[in-house]
């Protein structure tokens, strides 16, 4: 699906963009003006991030051709393309409260998202590519409709509120022509929800993996009830439209529609594949300690794209049914290292253990122990 829709009571007849079919693909022609204000129809983050691939594989970039592009997302945790997500966040908490996690294209740190948070990409070629500029447009939208705002950029191109407080992230994306930079904008998100999916649980990781770097945030409801989402949209897009001098009209994309976006489904397919969210995680050893009953275990694994490479299991010699010991190891060997797959394998090994004197309590004990660190 592909419609237009005009914002501040101009004219929907404006045309921000078209597109044609090629030999080979679907290409948006940018028009006269070289640029589209975009918005996705999905709340879903793998059918966006999909999108926003394909637009930066397909966008004609070429001659100054540039595009905004606006979405949101229902609650998920994004970590950025080089990051273990074990490190980053509480994926255990993810699993029961049914928060989505998934990996993006671009580099930098992880985020919570929701529908309270607006998401912001600015295609450009790579020549083109300018952070601080995209970052001053934001800036200028939030202060047209809130003069009294206290937002600017920083260093590391963050937006601060009142001089401390994170309202908005960076991260992006250079390809060999073309480029993607895109941020958050904290509305109204939960934070509660932000601050607890966010504080990693897990002990005993080591790792190379890009770390994300904490800050205090605020929403920008706190300083002016006003700037709901939908504002932030309309602003934004109209400082772009103004910025650039196109039409005042914004572009309504599915990111469902393979007729509109052919590939998309098998990029969506991909970004949600546990192949992409976990196994694209740099290698990464565990090395812990773990107390069973009067008892300490040492446990060691090698994960290399989200498989366990080696594993050690060390049990004291007094241990019970002590032969399990390379039974498990063996099991979890060559395994991913998923809560729910070490839990299946360990199943068969707790149906072996004796019954008696609370051997197999211990061993459940232990399964579910070495479980909950994935």
């Amino acid at each position: 699906m592909f419609a237009r829709v005009a914002f501040a009571a101009c004219s929907r007849s404006a045309q921000c963009c078209t597109y044609v079919r090629s030999c080979s693909r679907t290409v948006f022609t940018l028009g006269p003006s070289r640029g589209a204000v975009l918005r996705s129809l999905s709340s879903d983050v793998f059918e966006n991030l999909a999108l926003e691939d394909w637009l930066h594989n397909n966008l004609d970039l070429s001659e100054e051709g540039h595009a905004l592009l606006l979405w949101q997302n229902a609650p998920v945790v994004v970590m950025g393309r080089h990051q273990n997500p074990w490190k980053e966040c509480n994926v255990g908490l993810l699993r029961e409260k049914g928060i989505r996690l998934a990996r993006r294209r671009s580099g930098g740190g992880t985020v919570y998202h929701d529908l309270g948070n607006l998401n912001i990409t600015f295609f450009t070629s790579r020549k083109r590519y300018d952070r601080a500029r995209n970052l001053q447009l934001v800036c200028s939208a939030l202060k047209a409709v809130s003069p009294r705002l206290d937002v600017c950029a920083t260093d590391r191109f963050d937006l601060l509120l009142n001089g401390d407080f994170k309202v908005s992230g960076t991260a992006a994306k250079l390809g060999r022509t073309s480029a993607y930079h895109h941020c958050t904008l904290l509305s109204n998100t939960d934070r509660r929800a932000l601050s607890a999916v966010l504080k990693s649980p897990y002990q005993g990781i080591s790792s190379n993996a890009t770390r994300s770097v904490p800050s205090p945030v605020m929403n920008l409801t706190d300083q002016d009830p006003a700037l709901s989402c939908e504002l932030l949209i309309t602003a934004i897009a109209q400082q772009y439209a103004h910025q650039y001098c196109l039409e005042p009209s914004i572009a309504l994309l599915d990111p469902t529609d393979e007729n509109t976006l052919p590939g998309i489904r098998s990029t969506t397919q991909e970004m949600l594949s546990w192949e992409w969210v976990f196994g694209k995680t740099p290698k990464f050893d565990v090395s812990v300690s773990l107390k069973v009953a009067d008892a300490i275990v040492t446990l060691c694994m090698n994960v290399k794209n989200g498989i366990i490479d080696t594993c050690s299991l060390e049990l004291p010699a007094t241990w019970p049914y002590w032969e399990a010991g390379a039974e498990l190891q063996s099991l979890l060997t060559g395994s991913r290292f998923c809560a729910g797959d070490a839990k299946l394998l360990s199943s068969s090994l707790l149906r072996s253990c004796p019954q008696t004197d609370g051997v197999q309590d211990r061993w459940r004990d232990l399964c579910e122990q070495v479980a909950s660190l994935m």
